[in-house]
């Protein structure tokens, strides 16, 4: 058959014309009054797609599953358009969704926020939330969002119209307590501060602004959904408000701030939701959210509001009796709960699918059993926003399909990728080799150890992971991957562009990793011609190397992301040529007597971590690029 379909839409054509018109060069489809006959029926229950004697059916409850279930009818009938098609799936969650970080300098542009609605339409998901900290516009505040490439209303507003063409609801999700500190490091913000990054609870003042926010952040959108965030409010009655009150106790102080942010929202005829771990982090003794002995008092859950629901985020655990679990205290908040997990896109360039599979896994099925009716992946940029949006879409067809079975298919997770995005899934699964090379833990650790992120940003001449990853041979591994990468690059050519980063990365990583290692031991050994190899050929080469990384990932993040928030990462990376460019010349001085010492290869190498041994378990972790960079203040 023609690789474009026409079909004839028979039924509830009004709801779904527009968004049928959308799909149409993705799904290989087009409306035509001649083409082939496919009745659309809206009806509760199951999605059922039927194909017999040159007839199309789909049967569907919401819009959403409409465009799911077409996608369904087209994959079938290019693999085989005389086949008889009988397809029913069982819909498992009301919302099924996805929340992208917006926040953390990578503001995608509105293009990019399209194209992954339509990804997200043929896949069957009908929640997109952007997080917004204070990355949209608040006409009364002009330093909220002040070069951080905020969206304005209208751009909103043409994304929620364009959604709402599949039957995908947008969700603001900002912040109304901590998580501001962008805003509040400004002097326009005086007067609204407790902690750098926590709002001042009790002030008037705060919940004029926070109405301000609340009606910013939801005008442009249909939804009365708002996600109103109040998560890792750790310095809450610590700060500017402790000098103004006194002590008081957070419960207390958490609840009155909720109480006095829900009067906007009812006033505004919205629904929030919450991340509840404020709750459970303060109940517990160590402040952790995962704290099992956590103890939140009776009188504290009788309090909480009631037209407020907690989403329980965990991205971490691989054990579903621990979702279960935690599931099972989030019911006792009075709301039916919301679970959001994580695809791990958050830990530097390329996204780690070996842990997003196996806490996902455990996640959803753990939320079908305890019969959670709302879900959503979380794709977070922590730290500057190194990844690349795009690299998490086998995340979201694996919350997709979750959501469309009992089980799941990993069979016919493959095949709906590779109809959905018409990319590789085994490609995208190297991805998460950039983290895995031979020695790295990833199975039981909450967090799994990033050596891709920290070997790429620490400091050649300083080394302040070259313990970790000394004996290990590191760069034969990066250099197999980045030839890997380069394949699936060229097998994958519409999704190039996610692959020519993580391919720069390796060839960086394949010399770097270990050059630090070489350095010092040249060094120590006064092996004076390795030492002269290293300064007029492998130091040089690795600036190469960098350089094109930098270019390559600029341009990635042009086609991506607005242009605000790049030139943090044009500081790291000019940071790191001119410390490579520092080591040539201390090397260089070094040989020709100009110094007698180079102290920075006489000082002991650490691990990072605190380890004593060589050979303890894992190569460490570390996600903030402050200190990677550098033992001294940045």
């Amino acid at each position: 058959m023609s690789t474009r379909l026409g079909i004839c839409l028979d039924g509830e054509l009004a709801e779904l014309a527009a968004g049928v018109e959308a799909l149409g060069g993705q799904l290989g489809v087009y409306l035509a009054p001649d083409g082939i006959p496919v009745r659309a029926i809206r009806t509760p229950g199951d999605l059922t797609v039927s194909w017999e004697n040159g007839r199309g059916e789909i049967r569907y409850d919401q819009p959403i599953h409409f465009f799911r279930g077409l996608g369904l009818l087209a994959e079938a009938l290019r693999e085989g358009p005389t086949r008889p098609v009988r397809i029913r799936e069982e819909p498992q969650f009301a919302m099924n969704g996805v929340m992208v970080d917006a926040s953390r300098n990578a503001v995608p542009t509105v293009d990019s926020v399209k194209t992954l609605l339509r990804h997200m339409a043929v896949m069957g998901l009908n929640v997109l939330m952007l997080y917004t900290e204070d990355t949209y516009t608040v006409d009364s505040q002009p330093y909220f969002g002040y070069m951080r490439g905020r969206y304005s209303p209208w751009e909103l507003r043409e994304i929620d119209d364009y959604a709402h063409q599949f039957g995908i609801e947008v969700i603001p999700c900002i912040q109304t307590l901590a998580h501001l500190e962008t805003f509040l490091k400004w002097k326009a913000a005086d007067g609204l501060r407790d902690t750098s990054d926590v709002l001042l609870a009790g002030d008037e003042r705060t919940y004029q602004f926070v109405e301000e926010m609340i009606t910013a952040a939801s005008r442009p959108f249909r939804s009365k959904n708002i996600h109103i965030g109040m998560d890792e409010a750790h310095g809450l009655g610590r700060g500017r408000y402790l000098d103004l009150h006194g002590y008081r106790s957070r419960f207390d102080i958490m609840t009155q701030h909720l109480n006095s942010v829900l009067a906007i929202t009812r006033r505004l005829g919205l629904t929030p939701m919450i991340w509840s771990d404020m709750y459970i982090r303060i109940g517990s003794k160590t402040g952790d959210y995962y704290d099992e002995a956590a103890v939140i008092p009776e009188d504290v859950i009788t309090g909480m509001p009631q037209d407020v629901r907690y989403v329980y985020w965990d991205y971490y655990h691989t054990d579903p009796a621990f979702y279960e679990k935690y599931i099972r205290l989030h019911k006792q908040f009075g709301s039916p709960p919301v679970f959001a997990g994580g695809i791990w896109t958050f830990s530097g360039i390329g996204t780690h699918y070996e842990k997003t599979f196996l806490a996902t896994n455990a996640a959803l099925e753990a939320c079908k059993r305890e019969g959670i009716r709302d879900v959503f992946a979380t794709i977070w940029m922590d730290d500057g926003g190194e990844n690349h949006l795009f690299s998490s879409l086998l995340g979201l067809q694996l919350f997709a399909e979750h959501g469309y079975a009992r089980q799941l298919d990993e069979g016919k997770l493959n095949r709906r990728f590779r109809f959905c995005t018409g990319a590789d899934p085994d490609a995208f699964r190297l991805l998460g080799s950039i983290d895995t090379p031979p020695g790295a833990e990833w199975r039981q650790p909450l967090e799994p150890d990033n050596p891709g992120r920290y070997l790429l940003w620490q400091d050649v001449l300083l080394g302040l992971f070259d313990r970790h990853v000394e004996g290990r041979d590191v760069a034969s591994h990066y250099r197999w991957l980045a030839g890997a990468l380069a394949e699936a690059a060229r097998q994958n050519e519409a999704w190039r562009h996610v692959f020519e980063v993580p391919v720069r990365l390796c060839e960086v990583l394949s010399v770097k990793s270990e050059i630090g290692i070489r350095l010092k031991r040249s060094y120590e050994e006064n092996r004076r011609d390795q030492l002269e190899r290293l300064c007029t050929r492998d130091l040089p080469e690795l600036h190469r190397r960098v350089d094109e990384l930098r270019r390559v990932h600029r341009d990635q993040w042009h086609r991506i992301y607005k242009p605000f928030g790049w030139e943090v990462l044009d500081i790291r990376y000019g940071g790191l040529l001119a410390r490579i460019d520092t080591a040539i010349r201390r090397v260089t001085d070094y040989l020709q007597g100009t110094i007698e010492r180079i102290e920075e290869l006489e000082a002991e190498r650490l691990f990072f971590d605190g380890r004593k041994r060589a050979d303890a378990e894992g190569m460490g972790r570390c996600n903030r690029y402050r200190h990677i960079c550098t033992a001294n203040v940045l």
